[in-house]
């Protein structure tokens, strides 16, 4: 079930997709009783093996791990193409797919927690640190500073070769 609710979660969420490797589950068995009807809005992938995992082009692998060395979530800029590795439920992510990862972030908690909880703190953080929102107040109640106005950039002319 923490595998639904990770996917539950992405849907939310607004992910381009969700993805797994060498599931130890069925995991097309979890949209039965899916109510945001997951599997209609977000496509998944299922690889067999790690070998056979290719992230889409652009894309920067962030794995989701407690390891020593690992960037603190709260201190991680979310690239702006990115695909998150959580490990399994009773493990951690092999030391193969580690090495293929870009960037490794860890949730500081006292203990892990499940995937379906660790997606959705990750998901949360990179809606909040990408999205445009105003700065929080000072002091709990305080007033809420209005939004900036969106600055444009000058217009880029692109050709055909560019494109």
């Amino acid at each position: 079930m923490n595998v639904g609710n990770l996917f539950r979660s992405a849907h939310a969420f607004g992910a381009s997709f969700v993805f797994v490797i060498a599931p130890a589950i069925d995991v097309r068995a979890l949209y039965k009783s899916d109510t945001s009807a997951t599997a209609r809005h977000v496509p998944l992938y299922q690889y067999d093996t790690i070998d056979d995992f290719t992230p889409p082009h652009g894309c920067q692998l962030v794995g989701v791990e407690l390891l020593d060395g690992a960037i603190d979530l709260p201190s991680f800029t979310h690239p702006k193409q990115a695909a998150y590795i959580l490990g399994p439920e009773r493990g951690s992510l092999s030391p193969e797919l580690t090495a293929r990862c870009d960037h490794i972030v860890k949730i500081s908690t006292k203990f892990c927690v499940n995937v379906g909880i660790a997606g959705a703190i990750l998901m949360y953080d990179r809606m909040i640190s990408r999205s445009r929102h105003p700065p929080r107040p000072p002091s709990p109640g305080g007033p809420v500073e209005a939004l900036p106005p969106h600055v444009h950039g000058g217009r880029i002319a692109r050709s055909k070769e560019q494109a």
